[in-house]
């Protein structure tokens, strides 16, 4: 049998590895907008379409309903056997679907409203009546991606975590072909991007729901019933879908002051993409493994391994995401130009986006740490405390947001999202120890950190030189530029890493070994 740790770092590798996938073609998607929209109007209508379905999926499925799901399914499938499982699965698809299509219908009805309570300052322009339009083919999406989300928490409960993390990889894939599509014809883009979220949520739930059946959780359609398992995911999901609401006011203030400045929501969102890879990829994977296995140590009282499996978690989660928040708080023009500026996005759109993508990237740990932290509280079933914290977040956000915009424009929205990450952050763990030794930091841990940290900064001055040196000599070769500095980059970070011992090679040989 593998050690709990290795098999928990090999399940990270795994999910981390798709993410890291979807999130590249993602890259591709974005550059694809920008070419062919920029920081436009329609750029900017779609992205207020697209948000406002992931907006409640993170309410309804990531945050209430999987927070709340997966300890009890993994409990019972631990406890009960999988007929039982399966049961409460039935049960709560039925009671998730109901609530989807109630929320779909009013939505239709109600969208002039739900986009003004996002982006009101498109009321002054012809963006208004756009994104309204957008929004009412796109907001379908919220149920096939509900759904998949329900489904990929049963197949993570099992431990196969492939297909899940494969899922977002099609919406990508999706989007993408649309857009060569429309570009190639002479279709309009915002059209066809908004069509293809659609079609791209029954590509991926289609994907999930194969892949349960294939792990023998063949779903049956229920009648929906207030059944007393009903009645406890309800409970439990209550202050979770609190929480995830005040995440989402978050999103929501910061959508609303860059709606009042003209190109803002668009230069948010590419800063906002850039920054979230790393985020999506090592929060994600740590956010999708770590709840379960702790559900299934909390239920045995085996605190030693819930202790290792954290700690192993904030040091891979540390020991990838240092190095991305030094390169993008050092180089962000760099970045920001190679990755986006060409076609309808000019220089001023890099400058705007850089800037915002640097203060975004000094709470990117905060942010991925919160993966680590929250599964503490979400395997006891504490749902209401998370909750609390979120509340405190939301306050800071809203002050310096609302309150910062007058003074330094729209970049007051970037930095009430790092200061609520950070006051989350520290609220989550002074809350956590009252777990005991489960979320102290071990010696292993303790030891690599400032090796870690070390091995980033010196990293972060050779990109700074190296990015320096090819604006002097090559000052419009921006892919070529960053293809280099990132290249530079990697090679010295893992040099310093291992030269430091902030990691073995061993470890990652531990990681990939399969069972015997």
């Amino acid at each position: 049998m593998t050690p709990a740790p290795i098999r928990l770092l090999r399940a990270f590798a795994t999910v981390g590895g798709w993410t890291l996938a979807s999130r590249v073609l993602g890259f591709v998607r974005d550059i694809l907008i920008a070419r062919y929209l920029g920081a436009g109007p329609v750029a900017e209508a779609f992205f207020v379409a697209f948000r406002l379905p992931n907006m409640f999926r993170r309410f309804f499925a990531e945050g209430a309903f999987n927070m709340a799901f997966i300890p009890i399914f993994a409990k019972k499938l631990e406890g009960d056997g999988a007929d039982e499982a399966r049961r409460f699965a039935e049960e709560a698809m039925a009671a998730l679907l109901t609530a989807l299509i109630a929320l779909t219908l009013v939505a239709q009805l109600a969208m002039p409203w739900f986009v003004l309570a996002l982006a009101s300052g498109f009321e002054q322009d012809g963006k208004f009546d756009l994104a309204v339009a957008y929004s009412r083919v796109v907001f379908p999406y919220i149920v096939f991606i509900s759904l998949a989300a329900l489904f990929s928490g049963i197949l993570n409960s099992f431990g196969r975590f492939a297909a899940a993390a494969a899922a977002p990889v099609l919406l990508n894939v999706v989007l993408i072909g649309a857009m060569l599509a429309g570009g190639g014809l002479g279709w309009e883009i915002g059209p066809a991007l908004t069509w293809a979220v659609f079609a791209a949520g029954i590509v991926q739930l289609g994907l999930v729901v194969w892949a349960a059946r294939r792990a023998g959780m063949r779903l049956a359609l229920r009648r929906p019933r207030l059944t007393p398992d009903v009645k406890r995911l309800v409970r439990l999901g209550i202050p979770a879908a609190l929480a995830g609401g005040v995440l989402q006011i978050n999103l929501l203030v910061g959508t609303q002051v860059a709606s009042y400045f003209e190109g803002a929501v668009g230069w948010l969102w590419y800063a906002d993409r850039i920054y979230q890879l790393p985020l999506g990829v090592v929060g994600v994977a740590i956010g999708v493994v770590l709840l379960p296995e702790l559900s299934r140590r909390v239920r045995a009282g085996d605190s030693a391994h819930a202790a290792a499996s954290m700690n192993r978690a904030a040091e891979f989660c540390l020991l990838l995401t240092l190095p991305a928040a030094v390169a993008m708080v050092v180089v962000p023009e760099l970045i920001t130009a190679g990755l986006y500026q060409r076609g309808a996005f000019g220089a001023s759109d890099t400058q705007a986006t850089a800037t915002a993508l640097a203060i975004y990237a000094l709470g990117l740990p905060a942010f991925v740490l919160q993966k680590v932290v929250q599964p503490a509280y979400f395997a006891r079933e504490d749902t209401r405390t998370p909750l609390n914290y979120a509340v405190v977040s939301m306050l800071v956000n809203v002050v310096v947001a609302v309150g910062g915009a007058p003074l330094i424009g729209f970049i007051a929205a970037a930095v009430g999202t790092t200061l609520a990450g950070w006051a989350n952050l520290y609220l989550l763990w002074r809350g956590a120890r009252r777990f005991g030794d489960e979320i102290a930091i071990d010696a292993r841990l303790a030891a690599r950190m400032p090796r870690m940290a070390l091995a980033a900064a010196a990293m972060g001055a050779a990109v700074l030189g190296a990015a320096e040196l090819q604006a002097s000599l090559l000052p419009d070769r921006h892919v070529a530029g960053l293809v280099a500095v990132v290249a530079l980059g990697a090679a010295v970070y893992l040099g310093a890493a291992l030269a430091l011992k902030a990691f073995r090679a061993t470890d990652i040989r531990d990681a990939m070994r399969r069972r015997g």
